[in-house]
């Protein structure tokens, strides 16, 4: 009879080597308080109100007369009815189980039978920005870092903004991780480096890292400066061959690792528009390009911290930088 023999590596027992680990979006039942994408500007038309996932929960855009959006909880406080099923009155929202109405701040305003709004009546009533032609919420009662600006006036750019149909299970924070990892650029896209470098130094501050790209890919030269901005946001400007574009990637967070994705793209607006826009589709292109070589790994991944190594410096730092994060969840009891 054959005897069956280990392997000398497996006589012993052994234990994968793991390192100080992230918190996953929703451990604990906390968030990192960070801006986060609801939806597209041009979906959320004057006196209109839509509902959609956020923080495992419900959330309501509504956008007023006078065309100022807001994020709110989407349940009313009076019986629990969706405020997306309501409609907008005035810079209201209003509930079409009983016409209860809520203003920006989230207050009850009004009641449908006329009795007094009850004091304590209130929607949690997210930060709210609107910018780069997204809406965004603050998880947090007051946002510690603002969102990025182009370097040139924005009437003076043509800017394309859409969102990717199919999301990702997994977490914002670790699709941003993929810029910090330079050995994956090397490695995995296969820049060709130029005299100009890869991320030579790394300038951070505490909620963001960036650095420099001088390099070749798909036979297009491209010089940039990208990084991160909280755990959310991945925006760069440079030049693709000698033209400049911006280009910021924004992530939802619809439910715990899950990834909603948003694209903004910038150009210098000249005489001819379509040309432009032309041209920021081929940014467009070339950025969705180098992503989907990340794409299926990013998808089936399980994220864990193991062993590093020296040239896993920077990606160590920022791993640093979102474990040490602030998470908070005020909205909880208001949006489930």
């Amino acid at each position: 009879m054959a005897t069956h023999v280990k392997p000398a590596t497996a006589q012993t027992p052994r234990r994968r080597t793991l390192g100080p680990q992230v918190p996953l979006e929703g451990d604990n039942g906390l968030y990192t308080q960070a801006w986060f994408p609801i939806c597209m500007s041009n979906d959320l038309a004057p006196g209109e109100v839509k509902g959609y996932p956020f923080l495992g929960g419900r959330v309501v855009a509504f956008r007023g007369e006078d065309g100022i959006a807001q994020v709110t909880s989407a349940y009313c406080t009076h019986l629990g009815a969706d405020l997306s099923v309501g409609k907008v009155v005035g810079n209201h929202v209003q509930c079409a189980y009983h016409m209860w109405e809520f203003d920006r701040a989230g207050a009850c305003k009004k009641t449908g039978c006329g009795d007094p709004a009850p004091a304590r009546a209130n929607l949690f009533a997210f930060p709210t920005l609107e910018k780069h032609g997204l809406v965004w919420a603050f998880n947090g009662e007051e946002p510690h870092y603002d969102l990025p600006e182009w370097p040139f006036p924005e009437a003076d750019l043509v800017v394309q903004t859409q969102e990717f149909p199919v999301p990702m299970a997994v977490d914002p924070w670790v699709i941003c991780a993929q810029t910090p990892d330079i050995q994956h650029l090397l490695l995995l896209h296969k820049f060709e480096v130029l005299p100009g470098g890869i991320a030579r130094e790394v300038e951070w501050t505490d909620h963001s890292m960036f650095y420099d790209i001088d390099g070749i890919w798909g036979g297009r030269h491209m010089q940039v400066r990208g990084g991160i901005i909280g755990t959310s946001i991945f925006f760069q400007t440079g030049t693709l061959d000698g033209r400049w574009f911006g280009f910021l990637a924004a992530f939802g967070l619809p439910a715990p690792q899950q990834s909603r994705l948003f694209s903004v793209f910038a150009g210098e607006r000249t005489e001819d528009e379509v040309e432009v826009r032309a041209f920021l589709t081929e940014c467009h292109e070339f950025e969705t390009a180098i992503a989907m070589e990340d794409s299926e790994i990013a998808m089936k991944m399980h994220f864990k911290v193991g062993s590093l190594t020296k040239q896993d410096t920077t990606l160590a730092r920022y791993l640093e930088m979102v474990r040490n994060w602030p998470r908070s969840h005020p909205s909880e009891e208001f949006i489930h």
